[in-house]
């Protein structure tokens, strides 16, 4: 599946914010097809796993909330549900 422009900018975002040693951003909107939230863009429902050391030492909710604030209006705004898993290396 080709890329769109708010997957391509998620990576973007999150490289510039975390020079992460992994990042997938999955987007998974082809499985909510016709369910709430799908706006008919393809790019609705979206998985990021990123691997960053700027996580070491801080909890599961304080990481997400650096993702989310990294991508600024993208989530709630361009892109209906966004499920994060931020880790550390060795995590």
């Amino acid at each position: 599946m080709k890329k769109g422009p708010a997957q391509l900018e998620m990576e973007a975002l999150l490289t510039a914010a975390f020079a992460p040693s992994r990042l997938a951003v999955i987007n998974d909107s082809a499985k909510h097809h016709g369910h709430s939230g799908d706006d008919g863009s393809g790019e609705s429902h979206f998985t990021v796993e990123i691997e960053s050391i700027a996580f070491a030492g801080l909890n599961r909710v304080t990481r997400q909330r650096m993702v989310n604030k990294a991508l600024g209006d993208i989530p709630g705004e361009r892109v209906h549900a966004l499920a994060i898993k931020a880790t550390v290396p060795g995590e």
